[in-house]
């Protein structure tokens, strides 16, 4: 064959496919069946012709009667009704298809071609529709899934092909089928016959350059998927994350809306939640989706620093993504440091650790370690900060230090709950830590004085904690209901600190539950907080359940705070 197609061939066919129209008579169906072979040897010529020859302005320059050509067979009901001829005839259509349009034609070319396949696959009250049918005795809808199948196995099968070397230079990369493919997919998106192509197209290894996906088509997708009018299985919706930014922006911000308006939801609903969202495992999976939802996480912590939903959240998800890391260790060799490039890299590890993995024993030294070193850096970076006159860097890193505590934020429980048996010369450290937790800096937040308040409730708590048996002593009692009733530097927000010191000692201090419950009644009705109590209790059963808070009473633990929970719930009904 030579490398340019006979122009006396060329006009044969053209003249051929012109006279048979759409093969809706006797004679012209039998002319059609007797060239049938010879045919589809031309168009598999014309198929070599085209993955020859570098551009489709060169060869529409060869050939300008190739398009014309194409279009009619398209419309030809005997030729398109053969698995070969129309296999050649596709693929040919491809093959025009401009990666990069540059030129007038290119662009042209390219919508003409989806606007062919468009018709052939998808419309059924086209005017030509029905001469179509004639030759085949089936119904529009049957014909349409027909070809829509056919077309789906074929590009499914040319994109499986992983791009190679390539023997002549003039010669098309394999891989440029890829981009051409997911652009003409876009008006098929939302059709199930076509969502294994889809899958397949989002789930291809990127090889060379050229095997870039069509930012339409992935618009499309991301518009199809939120909307439910596509269905992935979750390698495809993990593969169209890693691939699309604004689908992977809308998946976390979808979550973070389900899970906040979700306000009566249970730890474990809310573990569940996060889990079915399959965003933690595509996290461990890809480290850049990873860093773009704990950049999400990041800004939403900003701006709502005091909003305990918010926290619950971001530790649950970290929780949930730490266990799917584990389930991949094995498989992959990404360091952890990759995942927290922004985190203090001496607390990374120390903080990542749960408290599961280390003796209980180890717990204080481990705390105060981790306590000291934060004041060490959060007075490093204030110190540097006022002497440059700006706050800017230096707070940038104590909130990387603080987000990085709320991420696992399991430590902070087991600190609450080492301090509730801690005698008064161990207790700044961990009082500290907990302040930190909740007042991460003393610019806005206070954190000094609040640390004084922490102090002052810890010593009243463990005055009514100590008590012999009667009533409990008024004076103690009424200066921990003024602490918890007012929050200075911050009157806007409930005073998370001292009711956390609150619902650290009705539930870990060794007393008889009813005195519990009589401290929490009373401390909480005469303070009107008991909506933030429960959020508190809900959020200490989280760690509790993963085992971040173990004790040798565990099981009486868990009753109490079932019992306290039921407590809150009948104050609130109340």
């Amino acid at each position: 064959m030579s490398q340019v197609l006979d122009i006396q061939e060329m006009q044969f066919w053209l003249d051929k496919v012109v006279s048979w129209g759409q093969a809706d008579s006797p004679d012209t169906q039998r002319d059609s069946r007797l060239h049938l072979g010879r045919l589809k040897e031309f168009l598999q010529q014309v198929l070599t012709h085209i993955s020859n020859t570098s551009s489709t302005t060169e060869i529409m320059e060869r050939m300008p009667f190739l398009g014309q050509f194409l279009g009619r067979l398209c419309w030809n009901s005997y030729i398109t009704a053969d698995d070969t001829s129309r296999s050649l005839l596709f693929q040919c259509l491809w093959g025009l298809y401009s990666e990069h349009p540059s030129t007038a034609v290119e662009r042209k070319a390219n919508q003409w071609i989806q606007k062919v396949l468009c018709q052939l696959t998808t419309e059924e009250d086209s005017v030509a529709m029905p001469h179509l049918m004639n030759g085949l005795h089936v119904p529009p809808t049957e014909y349409h899934l027909k070809v829509l199948r056919k077309i789906v196995t074929m590009l499914q099968g040319s994109i499986g092909r992983s791009c190679s070397s390539l023997g002549n230079t003039n010669e098309r990369c394999s891989c440029d089928s890829v981009l051409a493919t997911s652009e003409a997919c876009v008006p098929l998106v939302k059709s199930s016959e076509a969502a294994p192509l889809v899958s397949a197209l989002l789930q291809r290894p990127v090889t060379c350059v050229k095997a870039a996906l069509s930012e339409h088509f992935l618009d499309a997708c991301s518009s199809a998927y939120s909307s439910q009018r596509l269905s992935l299985e979750e390698p495809a919706a993990v593969s169209l994350w890693y691939h699309s930014l604004s689908s992977l922006e809308e998946a976390v911000l979808s979550l973070l809306e389900s899970v906040l308006t979700n306000t009566g939801s249970t730890p474990q609903k809310l573990e569940q939640l996060i889990a079915q969202s399959m965003l933690p495992k595509a996290c461990a999976q890809h480290c850049s989706i990873f860093l773009v939802t704990n950049d999400i996480f990041r800004s939403i912590l900003k701006q709502a620093e005091g909003h305990e939903p918010v926290k619950c959240l971001i530790q649950t998800f970290t929780s949930c993504f730490l266990k799917e890391m584990t389930v991949l260790q094995s498989q992959k060799c990404v360091s952890v440091k990759a995942f927290f490039p922004q985190s203090p890299q001496r607390l990374l590890v120390p903080l990542l650790t749960q408290p599961s993995e280390m003796p209980r024993e180890a717990w204080r030294h481990h705390l105060n370690w981790l306590s000291s070193s934060l004041q060490r850096l959060t007075e490093e970076e204030e110190e540097d900060a006022g002497e440059r006159s700006s706050t800017t860097r230096g707070y940038h890193t104590v909130f990387e230090a603080w987000f990085l505590l709320v991420q696992c934020a399991r430590w902070v429980q087991a600190a609450l709950q080492l301090l509730v048996s801690s005698g008064p010369v161990d207790a700044g450290p961990l009082l500290w830590l907990l302040t930190f937790y909740y007042h991460p800096t003393n610019r806005g937040h206070g954190r000094a004085l609040q640390l004084v308040r922490a102090r002052e409730a810890w010593s009243h708590l463990l005055s009514l904690s100590t008590a012999e048996a009667g009533p409990l002593p008024a004076g103690h009692l009424q200066s921990l209901v003024t602490l918890v009733s007012t929050q200075p530097q911050q009157p806007s927000q409930p005073p998370l600190l001292i009711l956390s010191l609150l619902i650290g000692f009705t539930v870990f201090f060794p007393q008889s539950l009813s005195k519990s419950t009589e401290i929490l009644q009373m401390v909480v009705g005469r303070s009107g907080l008991v909506d933030e109590a429960a959020c508190v209790l809900c959020s200490l059963e989280l760690r509790l359940n993963e085992g971040s808070c173990s004790s040798s009473n565990a099981d009486g633990v868990h009753l109490r705070l079932k019992a306290l929970q039921n407590t809150l719930t009948h104050m609130h009904a109340a």
